[in-house]
């Protein structure tokens, strides 16, 4: 008898030491998980590049409109908001420089769009900025300390080269009179992998596409691209039309809906992997302001649009006709142009 509650308890002990083994294992697993969420959230946390706008343009801005505040505060920002999104052919690393060939000095601003969202956040209208306007580009400061010079019939994408996301950001103000509350650029090799890291996009284009630049080749109808053809899409301007920045604006705001129905159509809070992969991508080629420059900023900012669908994005290009000074460029076309922009104030 004594033996058999010997027996008893060496199983007891047994199922006791499994247990806290279980435990340990499981403990183990919990903090190992939790390091592993810390380091992606510090991973994705550090890819992003901060640039404080505000600070380097000080209060000679046009004015943030006035919000009545809500009577309890809402658990997400729902006031309308002007993003300046532009993307850049930073020649920068090596995958920049394969996907955006070219020499190495410097980057321009290839792709400029404003970003309105309309109060509740449910509806946007995005207008393309063609590079190839003149503007009268305004006075800047630099990073390394004094100012760039006014410089008048000066191209839209210049601004970029001379001073950076600052003088980007300057310049539409000016030209807009339209407070640019964030600004969010992605470089080539960041929108290639946030294309892949989808799954690609589905694109249907009207006409051929033959363009040696952008080493893009496509027949009329419906593709479904990869990351480096989708990029050569954006690019693209000798393949198509009459080789003009106007009609590449059109394939880029046909991408801009492909994303967002692409994003829209995958639930991604369901599939961790991916949705790491496509916020991997997303920070990886980021520079933001400073309101932006952090994960928790940008998750917030995307959970305020989760009400946003393809459907209700407007996609226009800010009125232009051909300079009188040079047939290759083009000017703002006027009272259209401010008339545009006055509804976006």
């Amino acid at each position: 008898m004594t033996g058999h509650h010997g027996d008893e308890g060496k199983e007891a002990d047994r199922r006791s030491r499994a247990l806290k083994i279980a435990a340990l294992a499981l403990a183990g697993t919990l903090v190992l998980g939790a390091g592993a969420a810390g380091w992606a959230y510090w991973h994705l946390n550090d890819n992003i590049t901060g640039v404080d706008i505000d600070n380097a343009l000080g209060d000679d801005r046009p004015p943030k409109p006035v919000t009545t505040p809500a009577p309890s505060a809402p658990a997400l920002p729902s006031e309308a908001l002007n993003i300046l999104v532009l993307g850049s052919d930073s020649r920068s690393g090596e995958e920049n420089r394969r996907l955006g060939g070219g020499d190495s000095s410097g980057a321009r601003s290839d792709t400029a769009m404003v970003v309105h969202l309309d109060p509740g956040r449910t509806s946007a209208t995005v207008v393309s900025i063609p590079r190839d306007t003149l503007v009268t580009r305004p006075s800047c400061p630099r990073p390394s300390g004094g100012s760039t010079a006014v410089a008048r019939h000066s191209m839209f994408n210049s601004a970029y080269e001379v001073g950076g996301p600052v003088c980007a950001v300057k310049t539409v103000e000016e030209m807009t009179d339209v407070r640019m509350d964030h600004y969010l650029e992605i470089d080539f090799a960041g929108f290639a992998r946030l294309v892949d890291a989808l799954g690609g996009v589905t694109v249907t284009t009207d006409e051929d596409i033959a363009d040696e630049d952008s080493h893009l080749r496509l027949k009329a109808g419906t593709h479904h691209l990869d990351g480096t053809q989708a990029l050569g899409l954006a690019r693209t301007r000798h393949g198509i039309g009459d080789g003009s920045d106007l009609g590449r604006i059109g394939l880029q705001q046909k991408l801009v809906k492909a994303l967002l129905e692409q994003i829209a159509a995958q639930d991604l809070l369901t599939d961790p992997a991916r949705l790491y992969r496509v916020a991997d991508a997303v920070t990886a080629g980021l520079t933001t302001d400073t309101g932006l420059d952090s994960l928790a900023e940008l998750t917030r900012l995307g959970q305020s649009l989760q009400g946003l669908s393809a459907s209700r994005v407007r996609t226009v290009m800010m009125p232009v006709v051909r300079a009188p000074s040079d047939p290759n460029r083009v000017v703002a076309e006027e009272p259209e142009a401010r008339k545009l922009w006055e509804s976006l104030r």
